[in-house]
């Protein structure tokens, strides 16, 4: 009994040491490297992206901010005028 209880935990513990081995070498292969560097590609697209929406949404902010989007230069010439006549 205690012979096919070992018997049976050695092919246990090869059958998991063989996929495992198998999986190494199908990630380290060809394939592996190209899926690898897929997703790796994917990845640093989607980085690039969430920030150029960050800083769309941060510009927007801080024009808003500025009074940029309101009449433009007219209000930020207005705000350098009041700021002139405070120091004055």
């Amino acid at each position: 009994m205690k012979r096919l209880f070992w018997l049976g935990l050695g092919v246990a513990l090869g059958a998991v040491a063989v996929r495992r081995i198998s999986r190494t070498g199908a990630a380290l292969g060809p394939e592996g490297l190209n899926r690898a560097l897929g997703r790796l590609s994917d990845s640093v697209v989607h980085f690039a992206g969430a920030v150029r929406e960050g800083m769309a949404e941060r510009e927007t902010d801080l024009r808003g901010a500025l009074g940029i989007d309101a009449g433009g230069e007219r209000v930020l010439a207005d705000a350098k005028t009041a700021f002139r006549r405070t120091r004055a």
